[in-house]
């Protein structure tokens, strides 16, 4: 399945570091971020995290949520928000459910292995429920400017 701009954007709730959980459904009213990477903690998940972390006050400056899903635990977040000072959500999408929802599990290769993982991608989500930006195969320079950028046009 694939998210398109203009479809509804498929709800869930899932566990969160700090032991909690979050719902898209309750966010209604507030425009989300919504960023899918591979793993916590790794070069470029870190980078992508800490330029959403550099870049927050700008974000919320827009009223936007960022959350962060990958397959890792609940304490693997945890780690990874102290490590880094990740001051937003962390899910964890350990059954790979909303992933596959958002079309962002995929088969991948890497020195001739195939093997399924998470596509890094993010989508913008509009107050009412609707996916307004959608970036596929993200590469992280300059990735959080552009996806600020179209969360200051809604």
């Amino acid at each position: 399945m694939s998210i398109e701009l203009g479809n509804k954007a498929p709800d869930f709730t899932l566990p969160t570091d700090g032991a909690g959980n979050v719902t898209l459904s309750k966010l209604n009213g507030k425009k989300v971020v919504l960023y899918f990477y591979p793993k916590d903690d790794t070069s470029g998940c870190t980078a992508e995290a800490c330029g959403f972390r550099d870049s927050l006050p700008d974000y919320g400056g827009t009223g936007a949520v960022v959350i962060g899903i990958s397959k890792d635990s609940v304490a693997s977040h945890d780690k990874f928000k102290k490590k880094h000072g990740l001051p937003f959500i962390l899910a964890s999408d350990a059954g790979t459910d909303v992933c596959e929802k958002y079309g962002v599990w995929v088969e991948k290769s890497m020195y001739g292995r195939k093997y399924m993982g998470i596509e890094r991608a993010t989508f913008l989500i509009d107050g009412a429920g609707i996916v307004r930006g959608v970036w596929h195969k993200v590469r992280v320079p300059g990735h959080v400017a552009e996806v600020l950028k179209a969360a200051r046009a809604l």
